[in-house]
């Protein structure tokens, strides 16, 4: 069969899609990837095909906003009523306390999204493209990024089935049911839903008509631990995560085991480059480890460098390093809770300290980190001291438990379908899909034939 990728223009999004891309590729189907120009050549060093759509896009154009307060987290009034403003609530995907999603808020949090975020990702001009290419290329599949609605789309238009690829929480498919429900509470004139508005109009004009497939996709692939999974009424095909980090090469320093604990101290390279810098003192982080008995390997680059005074002498400064190759020799890792790096240290094992950043679900996946034991989370990042920090890390690193509830998650995600093992479902999944025979809301098992 056909298969058409859909990702965000960001490396990192790419890089979560490559390992079933490849499993697809390797068991004889076609795949092509399809995103804004930014990304092409990182498709390309994936050995797939890029298929690029719409203009470039620079994602870092758009504003970031401050980072959540433990008070303001634990404050019992409505989020954004503390802060003064509505710019953090609007955005704000993670609420899970029931007491706070209401209808209001909730349509304030998808209209924000559609509105200054999701309309840009999918706009008219991307919609005509991947339409297009769909319509010539003719996809049996599109796996789509759940931030692409033109992937749906598409997929509507040419009567593809089609399927999320998570990268993180579904904190989407977590609000939306609860909004569903809340919808269903009300007057049917007094309904707004900015999906079905957007995407509704936006198939109408290739012939097709809107529903929650087009919001949600008929099943979803998710790399998530389901012990750490949010509750969903979804169908989801659990895989298991295989990390890629992209085209890079492993150092003759890597190939010797260290000789003292060895801690990795990252911030990502996803926020450097969206947003153009750090939201943590990488300063104040350096400072929590210069004392310490370990071997900190920090990924920096020239101009964080060029910000900073001489690193410790306990300090080994890198580019860039494949987490992959990195973490097996780890005894704890400190950095900014993107996808991409928390699963890679839960696929390995290794105690996190998490600073989270404000980005999407980053402070829901260091709470659900430091819930399964696995780690443990600053609450407040904006009062981060090299003391407090220190103090996170050397728990991590002396108390056994954090070590054991780690390997704990690393087993369960090894015990997960690996990418090869979840083809023949896809495949199965969709002759259904294309029949439009794949139930809209299924219960949800975590589990599928």
């Amino acid at each position: 069969m056909r298969v058409l990728f859909v990702t965000l223009a960001a490396a990192t999004h790419l890089h979560a899609q490559v390992p079933v891309a490849w499993a697809l590729r390797a068991a004889g189907h076609d795949v092509c990837v399809a995103s804004h120009p930014d990304v092409v050549d990182d498709i390309v060093r994936s050995g797939l095909t890029p298929v690029p759509v719409g203009e470039p896009m620079d994602i870092g154009r758009w504003a970031d906003v401050p980072p959540l307060t433990e008070e303001e987290f634990q404050d019992e009034t409505n989020i954004w009523d503390a802060r003064g403003g509505v710019d953090w609530g609007l955005f704000d995907l993670c609420e899970l306390r029931p007491e706070k999603l209401g209808y209001a808020s909730m349509q304030a949090v998808f209209s924000a999204w559609v509105g200054a975020s999701f309309q840009q990702i999918s706009s008219p001009r991307v919609m005509d493209d991947l339409v297009g290419f769909a319509r010539q290329w003719r996809p049996d599949l599109i796996i789509w990024d759940p931030l692409t609605f033109a992937a749906p789309v598409a997929a509507v238009a040419v009567g593809a089935a089609h399927a999320r690829m998570m990268f993180g929480f579904d904190v989407i498919g977590r609000m939306r049911q609860t909004y569903r429900a809340a919808l269903a509470d009300r007057p049917a004139v007094l309904r707004e839903d900015p999906f079905e508005e957007w995407l509704g109009t936006a198939l109408a004009r290739y012939g097709g008509g809107f529903d929650e497939q087009a919001v949600l996709g008929q099943w979803t692939i998710d790399t998530v631990p389901s012990s750490m999974r949010l509750e969903v009424d979804q169908l989801y095909v659990p895989m298991r995560y295989t990390p890629y980090n992209g085209r890079s090469t492993v150092e003759p320093w890597l190939w010797h085991p260290p000789e003292r604990r060895r801690v990795c101290l990252t911030l990502g390279s996803s926020f450097r480059e969206l947003m153009g810098g750090d939201r943590a003192d990488v300063g104040e982080l350096l400072r929590a480890v210069a004392d310490l008995d370990v071997e900190v390997i920090a990924t920096l680059n020239t101009d964080q460098l060029d910000s900073l005074p001489p690193l410790p002498d306990n300090v080994r400064a890198v580019d860039f390093v494949p987490l992959d190759a990195l973490l097996p020799s780890c005894s704890a890792i400190i950095h900014h809770s993107g996808s991409g790096t928390t699963q890679t240290a839960l696929a390995h094992g290794v105690p996190q300290v998490i600073v989270p950043t404000n980005m999407m679900d980053n402070v829901l996946k260091a709470q659900r980190v430091e819930a399964a034991g696995a780690g443990l989370h600053v609450r407040d990042t904006a009062a981060l001291t090299a003391d407090s920090l220190r103090a996170l890390l050397l728990r991590v690193l002396d108390e056994p438990s954090f070590a054991a509830k780690a390997a704990a998650v690393r087993r369960e995600m090894l015990a997960a379908p690996a990418p090869r093992d979840i083809v023949p479902v896809l495949e199965r999944l969709t002759a259904l899909g294309r029949s439009r025979a794949v139930p809209e809301l299924p219960d949800t098992s975590g589990a599928v034939l």
